[in-house]
């Protein structure tokens, strides 16, 4: 169930966007004191449980999200009910902006997630009024463009065990750079989740993990992996 917490219009500055731990990844940090401010009072702090939609592919667009906790999947569905897995949100990443006046793809919710909702109207306000902002929104818009094309690239003329190693080191960058640098890489999406995101089967994704771990490439554990052979982990990445 979405619950929302509302920010109190009275009040001139909560604390909440202060203190908030990926404020630095986020758009947000490129805010002073007194637009983070105003920043929280237009927010709406939002948290969904596993599996709910933050919005849907199609729907009209009228908020954009600011993930601050959790993961989220980002999919379309094709024309025969196939799903395609664009990719993962992570916390810091900046969802729900279009071109048009509807959302492009769905994102819904791995585990538990809490984002900054805001609507349309008032962040585009929000932004007319700080041309500087647009400068770091620019960032995240080029950041997503980069990490499109690498997925064109990893969906194109690569092996399985390509598309997976690239996938591991890419996720395992990915969670450093929120400061998760733990030797396990943490997999909360599923095996399903995965294949649908590499264009592979999950048997092909279970099989291709099960052989990289009978070669010692990596180890299998509760809730992800850990690379024994980072080298060559890599190494079949840039291939």
């Amino acid at each position: 169930m979405i619950r929302t917490i509302s920010p109190n219009p009275n009040r001139a500055n909560f604390g909440r966007c202060s203190a908030c731990n990926v404020r630095s990844l986020s758009i947000c940090g490129a805010l002073d004191q007194a637009d983070l401010a105003e920043f929280e009072r237009i927010a709406r702090h939002i948290h969904v449980t596993s599996n709910e939609a933050l919005f849907t592919a199609g729907q009209i667009a009228h908020s954009v999200h600011n993930l601050t906790a959790g993961i989220a999947r980002l999919y379309k569905l094709l024309p025969d009910g196939r799903r395609q897995i664009i990719g993962f949100a992570l916390p810091g990443d900046f969802l729900g902006t279009a071109p048009s006046d509807r959302y492009g793809y769905s994102a819904d919710a791995i585990g538990s997630v809490s984002v900054c909702r805001l609507s349309r109207e008032a962040f585009t306000h929000f932004i007319a009024q700080r041309p500087h902002f647009l400068l770091r929104i620019n960032e995240f818009a080029a950041r997503e463009l980069m990490l499109a094309q690498e997925q064109m690239l990893l969906l194109g003329r690569r092996t399985a065990e390509e598309k997976i190693a690239s996938f591991l080191v890419g996720w395992r960058e990915r969670l450093a750079h929120i400061g998760d640098e733990r030797q396990t890489i943490a997999l909360p999406m599923s095996r399903q989740d995965i294949a649908d995101h590499l264009g592979l089967t999950i048997e092909t994704v279970s099989r291709t993990l099960t052989r990289f771990e009978r070669e010692k490439m990596l180890v299998i554990v509760a809730g992800g992996v850990r690379l024994l052979d980072a080298t060559r982990a890599t190494a079949m990445a840039a291939a």
